[in-house]
């Protein structure tokens, strides 16, 4: 019989995906959830108040998801403090318990805002590297990835860290999940001649790997950054999108500095780097070590994406009509 896997952020849109993957591998999983949910273990916070001895009985493996995520707009008075609250102190305050009950393995969904925001003008970030993460969700990701790591060394439970850049697939929020609103409803976009290059990693390849984290040997006290392995353009991106959702293609052929500018002059400098910056992962460490690949190609994954948003879509249009 497999191990039992506590697993937290199991509502998240990680979560969601892993937990039915992780059964049908066989494993007995305990989700965690901020509500109460039948089979699952409740907790009202993630912080170093959080007691969780009940949930790691006989506990094999810790697949920790849950998380303080990047938000655009922010509303704390101080952000880094709650980032930390929650990402660090909580993060820890688990390990540790997860430690003290005999806890093998534990695996932490970091992000590649641990490397930093950008790659233009430089190599792709690798896993090895020295880190900069530049803004408070980076560097309380990379705080939790530090204390991991030490806790290993005093304990003896192996610590996992996976690094994923943006992640898309079924029911994906955010900006993917505005692109794919835009390119649906034939809003025209200045964004036919961006040539900046972006690793993305779509769902079924980060559980993938987490679930060959969970045993490969190899894997013990290691950092791995995840990807396609197949980098794109922005543009790329909405060519791919718009021919996964059957609809035109309006990119408006904008040069590219010249977009950038515009936004810089109105103050959305952040903007004009995630759509035209690049950021690029090299996951060949990843493949060498635990001789892995993504099974799911970028179109395969942009096409799950993009029927599962139209199912969705036309799911609300009958309720709305019912």
């Amino acid at each position: 019989m497999k191990g039992r896997i506590l697993l937290t952020g199991a509502s998240g849109f990680v979560g969601m995906a892993l937990l039915p993957k992780l059964r049908k591998e066989g494993y007995q999983v305990l989700p965690v959830y901020r509500r109460k949910i039948e089979g699952g273990f409740q907790i009202a916070d993630l912080s170093s108040n959080t007691d969780w001895a009940r949930a790691l009985v006989d506990i094999d493996t810790v697949i920790h998801t849950a998380a303080r995520v990047h938000v655009m707009e922010e509303a704390s008075a101080n952000p880094l403090a709650e980032f930390r609250r929650v990402n660090v102190e909580g993060t820890i305050k688990l390990a540790q318990q997860a430690a003290s009950a005999g806890v093998r393995r534990f695996i932490y969904l970091s992000s590649i805002k641990v490397n930093g925001e950008s790659t233009s003008n430089r190599a792709p970030f690798n896993a090895d590297e020295q880190c900069d993460p530049t803004d408070p969700y980076g560097l309380s990701k990379k705080e939790a990835e530090d204390a991991l790591l030490e806790l290993a060394e005093f304990t003896g439970m192996e610590v996992v860290i996976i690094r994923p850049p943006l992640v898309y697939g079924p029911g994906v929020k955010a900006n993917f999940q505005s692109m794919i609103r835009w390119l649906t409803k034939g809003i025209p976009l200045p964004l036919g001649a961006i040539h900046n290059r972006r690793s993305l990693v779509a769902v079924g390849n980060l559980i993938d790997l987490i679930c060959v984290c969970i045993s490969h040997p190899d894997a013990a006290n290691q950092v791995f950054l995840v990807s396609d392995d197949m980098d794109v353009s922005v543009t790329d991106l909405l060519r791919g999108l718009s021919h996964a959702l059957g609809c035109d293609t309006r990119l408006l052929p904008v040069p590219q500095f010249v977009l950038t500018t515009a936004l810089k002059l109105i103050g959305k400098g952040a903007i004009a780097e995630r759509l035209c910056g690049s950021l690029q992962v090299d996951i060949t460490k990843t493949k060498e070590l635990l001789d892995w690949a993504p099974p799911v190609a970028l179109g395969e994954g942009l096409a799950i994406t993009a029927q599962a948003y139209c199912q969705a879509e036309a799911q609300e249009s009958q309720q709305k009509s019912a």
